[in-house]
C-alpha cells in the first residue's frame, strides 16, 4: 500500500546564512516587495499635505529608532533627545549660514557633534542610574537650547536661522517628492543599521547590560564601554535626524525643540512597544499622526469654531490619556497588538485551548 512521505511543517534552517538572513520566508519577501511598491507609488498620488505627513513620519522614525536602541535595548534612560536633535539642526544651520557648507559637509559634521555630545553626556551613565541618569541627560537639552538661543541673539536671527535647500547629486531638494524619497532612504538606512547592530556582538552586549549588569560583567562584557557606545551611536543618529530636520523645514529655531518634543519621542517607544524596532516605527507613525487625527475629529463636531482656541489643549490632553491607556492596558504597545493579530490569522480557524488540568 502506498503511503505518502510525511511532510515537515514549520521553518527549518540548515546553516548560519539562513539564520542571519533578513528575510527568511517567501511570505516575508513578497510582503516587503508589495510594501516597497506602495511606498514608491505613494508620492505620485498623494496630496502635498499627505506628503508632508509622510516626511514627518520618516523623520520621527530616525529619532525613534535611535532612542529605542539606547533605551529599549541598552536600558539607558535619556531625556535629552530634543537637545540632540537641536544640536544636529543648529550645527547644520550655523555651518550653512556662516561658511555656506554643502550637504555632504553638514551631515557628517552633525553626526560628529552627536558623537561628542553622546560621549560627554554618556559618562554619567557609568555612575548614575534610573531617575538620576534621566536628570543628567535632561541637562543636555538645556545646555544645547541655551547655546542655540545665544547664537540666535548674538547674530540677530530673532525668527530663526534660514537654511537654504541642499543639492544632492546635482538635484536641488526643494520639492515634496524629492524630500519624500530622501527621508524614506534615511529611515530605511537607520533601520538597517539598527537591525545589523543588534545582531552583532555589540547588540547582544546591549541586551545583556539591560538585563543584568552584574551577570554581563561576569561574562566579560565591558559595562562602561558598551554603555558609552550605546550613547554615542544613538546620539549620532539623532543629530543626523536634526540635520535632516533643518534642511526639510528650511529654518532652525530654539522654539522647535522644546521639552515636549522629548516627551513625544519617549511616548513613541512606549506606545510602539519597548524593545522592538517595529515598535519604534509604529510609535513614530502613531505619535506623529495623532494630533492631526484629533484635529480632524474635532472638525466633525458641531460649532467647531468655538473650539478653535482649545485645539492644542485638547491635543495635549488626548495625548496624555492615550499614554496612560497604553501603559495600563497595553504595556507591549502597538507591536503587541500587531503580534496578536498575526497569531490570530496564523492559527485561524483553530482556537487556543488549554491542556486538561492546566490553569486557565
Amino acid at each position: 500500500m502506498f503511503r505518502p512521505a510525511p511532510r515537515a511543517s514549520g521553518y527549518f534552517r540548515t546553516g548560519y546564512g539562513q539564520d542571519l538572513a533578513l528575510l527568511q520566508t517567501r511570505t516575508e519577501r513578497v510582503s516587503l516587495a508589495i510594501f516597497l511598491l506602495i511606498l514608491a507609488g505613494f508620492p505620485f498620488v498623494a496630496s502635498p499635505f499627505a506628503l508632508d505627513l509622510a516626511c514627518q513620519v520618516f523623520l520621527a522614525s530616525v529619532g525613534a529608532l535611535s532612542l529605542m536602541l539606547l533605551t529599549g535595548y541598552a536600558g539607558q534612560i535619556s531625556l535629552g533627545h530634543a537637545g540632540l536633535i537641536a544640536a544636529g539642526a543648529f550645527t547644520t544651520g550655523i555651518l550653512a549660514r556662516e561658511i555656506h557648507a554643502p550637504f555632504w559637509i553638514t551631515l557628517p559634521a552633525s553626526a560628529v557633534t552627536g558623537i561628542v555630545l553622546g560621549f560627554v553626556f554618556g559618562l554619567p551613565s557609568l555612575r548614575l542610574r534610573g531617575l538620576y541618569l534621566a536628570v543628567s541627560t535632561l541637562a543636555l537639552h538645556f545646555v544645547v537650547i541655551y547655546l542655540g538661543g545665544e547664537y540666535e541673539t548674538k547674530r540677530g536671527f530673532s525668527t530663526g536661522i534660514i537654511v537654504e535647500p541642499p543639492s544632492l547629486l546635482g538635484f536641488r531638494l526643494s520639492g515634496g517628492r524629492f524630500w519624500y524619497f530622501v527621508l524614506l532612504a534615511a529611515a530605511a538606512i537607520s533601520l538597517l543599521i539598527c537591525i545589523n547592530l543588534l545582531r552583532s556582538r555589540s547588540g547582544r552586549a546591549f541586551r545583556a547590560v539591560h538585563a543584568r549588569e552584574t551577570v554581563a560583567e561576569a561574562l566579560g562584557i565591558s559595562i562602561a564601554g558598551y554603555k558609552l557606545l550605546a550613547f554615542v551611536i544613538s546620539s549620532s543618529m539623532t543629530s543626523v535626524a536634526g540635520c535632516l530636520f533643518a534642511y526639510y523645514r528650511g529654518f532652525v529655531s530654539v522654539e522647535a525643540f522644546d521639552l515636549f518634543l522629548t516627551i513625544q519621542y519617549v511616548a513613541m517607544i512606549i506606545i510602539g512597544g519597548m524593545g522592538s524596532l517595529l515598535g519604534a516605527l509604529l510609535g513614530a507613525a502613531f505619535v506623529t499622526l495623532f494630533p492631526y487625527a484629533i484635529e480632524a475629529l474635532l472638525h466633525l463636531l458641531p460649532n467647531v469654531e468655538k473650539l478653535a482656541g482649545d485645539i492644542f489643549a485638547v491635543n495635549y490632553a488626548s495625548f496624555g490619556v492615550v499614554m496612560i491607556l497604553f501603559l495600563v492596558f497595553e504595556p507591549l504597545g502597538l507591536v503587541g497588538i500587531w503580534h496578536r493579530l498575526q497569531n490570530y490569522f496564523l492559527l485561524w480557524p483553530f482556537k487556543y485551548r488549554p491542556l486538561a488540568g492546566a490553569r486557565k
